[in-house]
């Protein structure tokens, strides 16, 4: 592994001081705008980064962890919940700041560096990884519940095929054949839950079907009423995640079709709304609260300067049954 480049590495290419470089790096005046120049051309060549390390040393610590969060998913609420529990444990504090329509994840991430955080945690980012990039370019990032390489950041999720693999192995030990799984769309978690289910059904020498979905009420709904309009209904649908299977039941119910007498259905996330008794949906955990332990040790790690290369931590997630699955009739 190529060691990673140094303050003086960015001296020598622009063949200029270190002092001259910090000075440049941290945008304080002094150095002239060529040297300004040659210094950021080095260091773009280089491929350096800032040791944020180093520069906590120079400054008061804040102890504070900035985590976006989109308030209408009940799964990233719950990890940010989960992540706030974490940090107290290990003596920092959080701030959350919500995504919304005006505000995104990116002027979100802004305005929580502008509040001084140390690290950021990132639920689910939808961002590109070249964001995420540039982002742990200025400050310690981890990625959480993201299937993503590590690149500078830290990325802590499950095994989403896993999780998949393992519903498909409960429904067909039920005794299902007539398996549907409604998918992401364009979500970041959709290409390895969909890619689970093919594999599981491939163990299992059985023929299946991905339909479009995506990770809202609304793709679920959409997805069921397609369903409603063919011949015959499968006996097992495996949604996305909660809160698309929720509106695959939503549609099932308005329709009198019986979960799980007529059709099993199950989800994935394990959110609170799963849990409700009126819903009580068999789904997929993912370990929120382990996730968030595991991310802001990451982030503690990297501000404590006990580890500078990044790392990727996979948990195994596990099945939950509940009530919508059934043997079909």
């Amino acid at each position: 592994m190529h060691r990673r480049p140094r303050l003086e590495d960015v001296a020598a290419e622009a063949g200029v001081s270190t002092a001259s470089v910090s000075l440049v790096l941290r945008d304080v005046p002094g150095p002239s705008a060529r040297t300004r120049e040659r210094v950021l051309a080095a260091a773009e060549r280089l491929g350096y980064r800032a040791d944020r390390t180093a520069s906590l040393l120079a400054r008061r610590r804040t102890r504070l962890l900035g985590v976006p969060v989109l308030l209408r998913d009940a799964f990233r609420t719950e990890m940010a919940e989960e992540v706030q529990v974490a940090a107290d444990e290990r003596g920092y504090a959080v701030a959350l700041s919500a995504v919304t329509p005006v505000s995104d994840e990116a002027r979100v991430v802004d305005t929580l560096l502008d509040m001084r955080c140390e690290a950021v945690l990132m639920p689910a980012p939808e961002l590109p990884v070249a964001d995420l990039a540039a982002l742990a370019s200025r400050v310690p990032v981890v990625v959480v519940a993201r299937h993503v390489a590590p690149d500078g950041f830290d990325v802590v999720r499950v095994a989403d095929e896993a999780g998949v693999g393992e519903s498909v192995d409960h429904v067909v030990a039920l005794g299902h054949r007539r398996i549907v799984h409604v998918d992401g769309g364009e979500a970041a978690m959709a290409a390895d839950r969909r890619a689970g289910f093919v594999a599981a059904l491939r163990r299992h020498d059985l023929d299946g079907r991905v339909l479009p979905g995506g990770p809202v009420e609304a793709a679920g709904a959409a997805a069921a009423r397609a369903l409603l309009a063919e011949p015959d209904l499968p006996t097992a649908v495996i949604a996305a995640n909660d809160r698309c299977a929720i509106g695959v039941l939503d549609v099932f119910l308005r329709a009198g079709v019986r979960v799980p007498q007529d059709v099993s259905v199950i989800g994935y996330d394990d959110g609170e709304l799963a849990r409700l008794a009126h819903i009580d949906l068999t789904t997929v955990s993912q370990e929120a609260a382990e996730q968030a332990r595991r991310a802001v040790a990451a982030a503690v790690d990297r501000l404590d300067g006990n580890r500078a290369e990044p790392v990727e931590e996979i948990l195994t997630p596990h099945l939950v049954v509940r009530g919508t699955t059934a043997p079909p009739r």
